[in-house]
């Protein structure tokens, strides 16, 4: 079938082979668990890995369609789930070692979505305790490392399943963003990710049953990362639209296409702030891409960037500052995530009155409509993932000075996350260090196809970084 091992193919390519016997599930699925058990001593990707259960399911692939039936569109396809993302299979941790065993009655409704179309999970995606560092760390699973650089961060949330599509022990990850969480590790990693508008994929959990924040029901999307952008697309077209269950989740077309206007605003150095010239570099060599495959390109910033961000920033520390008071949580106020969000909410200015909060979430209306008016002209918005490359570990919990510095150089970041918009991070090669570089590409809201069609024009100049060998093998080398 190809010269190439099972687990450096895409999704489409092993769900085409399966369907088509040129290769039965039980291979693919040997392959990758085997590729997992020889790479993940050495990266931490994944906490837990389901070899006899993803075997079993492998051959009830087979058995139907050695029987000529339909066993879906992704049949035999592995896939891995974040650790707060609701799977019958294991405990929905969240990386709180006080959750280890909340293992949940029903799959969400993506997962079940995936496991409807015959695709097969294979092991949950670590992350950073609660999901509140840019970093993959925490007491119950340890660290995750970039298989990249082994000394710099692999992003974080969703950093595990980034890290294990990245080094081939899966083809598809399943993730959440809520202030990058998505985009980051995917630009860390050197592999695709798509933040989704907001309410288009349903719940992370498979039955809401508690009170939800309000900035989770704005700002958090659940979403794909794969090493190609299509494989991105052929995930969001399976997973999305309205469940009868998440209020928050609407079913909208997903054109296969777009054909409408081709323009583009380049944002290099967003609100004037400094980037890194490895980003600014990136940057150029996306807009480049553009143009030369017929987008109209124009240096042009998108308005009210900075207020988007730090209110962005306010909602959400004012929202989870009560969970973090002394003994709200079971767990050390120094450690992980709880002594980072204690540093961030140090430098914040915390809205202590209704008045204020409300204040805040009344003037979202206001920004988000400026972008409306703006992303009218401009359906895509080219700009950095992160400001900066990636920091070397501990970096965030070096002080609360540390997480303004990283709130401003993920400035954009979060910006897409305040105005629920679409947007796909894609890699744009290496630089002289052989670090991944990347880009985001944002999307007017529900132009999510948008979003993947640039990224499609941005991956077809560049091609692919991954899957890379793990840090034991020789870090960043290509497999």
């Amino acid at each position: 079938m190809t010269d190439r091992r099972l687990w450096q193919l895409s999704v489409r390519e092993l769900a085409d082979a399966v369907r088509t016997r040129e290769v039965t599930a039980r291979a693919v699925i040997d392959a990758h668990l085997a590729r997992i058990d020889e790479v993940n001593p050495a990266v931490n990707a994944l906490t837990a890995v389901f070899h006899d259960r993803a075997r079993a399911l492998a051959e009830r692939v087979d058995a139907a369609l050695d029987a000529g039936e339909d066993a879906g569109p992704l049949a035999g396809v592995p896939f891995t789930v974040k650790e707060n993302i609701d799977l019958t299979w294991s405990a929905s941790t969240s990386g709180w070692p006080f959750m280890a065993e909340a293992v949940p009655a029903k799959d969400a409704t993506m997962v079940h979505r995936l496991l409807e179309a015959g695709a097969i999970p294979v092991g949950r995606g670590n992350m950073p305790d609660w999901g509140l560092r840019w970093d993959t760390d925490n007491d119950l699973f340890g660290r995750t490392l970039n298989p990249w650089d082994p000394f710099r961060v692999p992003g974080g949330s969703s950093g595990g399943d980034a890290v294990a599509v990245a080094t081939g022990m899966t083809p598809l990850g399943l993730g959440n963003d809520y202030g990058g969480s998505l985009r980051l590790p995917a630009y860390a990693a050197g592999v695709c990710a798509l933040r989704p508008s907001a309410g288009r994929i349903p719940a992370p959990m498979a039955e809401i049953t508690e009170p939800v924040a309000l900035s989770l029901q704005f700002f958090a999307v659940n979403g794909p990362i794969a090493r190609r952008v299509d494989d991105l697309d052929v995930a969001f077209t399976l997973m999305h639209g309205a469940d009868g269950s998440d209020p928050t989740t609407v079913t909208v077309p997903h054109p296969s296409s777009y054909d409408g206007p081709k323009r583009v605003a380049v944002v290099r150095d967003p609100l004037g702030w400094g980037v890194d010239p490895q980003v600014a570099a990136a940057i150029g060599r996306a807009a480049d891409a553009l143009a030369a495959a017929g987008w109209q390109v124009d240096e042009v910033e998108p308005p009210l960037i900075e207020e988007a961000a730090t209110l962005w920033r306010q909602i959400s520390t004012t929202e989870m500052v009560g969970a973090f008071l002394p003994g709200a949580l079971p767990v050390p106020l120094s450690h992980g995530s709880t002594r980072y969000f204690l540093d961030n909410a140090q430098e914040t200015e915390v809205l202590t009155s209704g008045e204020a909060y409300g204040g805040a979430w009344a003037r979202r209306a206001v920004i988000a409509a400026a972008w409306e008016k703006f992303q009218s002209e401009y359906p895509i918005v080219l700009g950095p993932v992160s400001a900066r490359r990636m920091p070397e570990i501990g970096f965030d919990l070096s002080g609360p000075a540390a997480t303004t510095e990283l709130w401003r150089d993920h400035r954009l970041l979060v910006t897409v996350n305040f105005l629920g918009l679409p947007s796909v991070a894609v890699p744009t090669g290496l630089d002289e260090d052989g670090l991944p570089t990347g880009v985001q590409l944002i999307g007017l809201r529900n132009g999510d196809h948008i979003s993947l069609a640039a990224a499609r024009d941005v991956e077809a100049a560049f091609g692919t970084l991954t899957p890379v060998q793990a840090p034991v093998a020789g870090v960043g080398a290509v497999a």
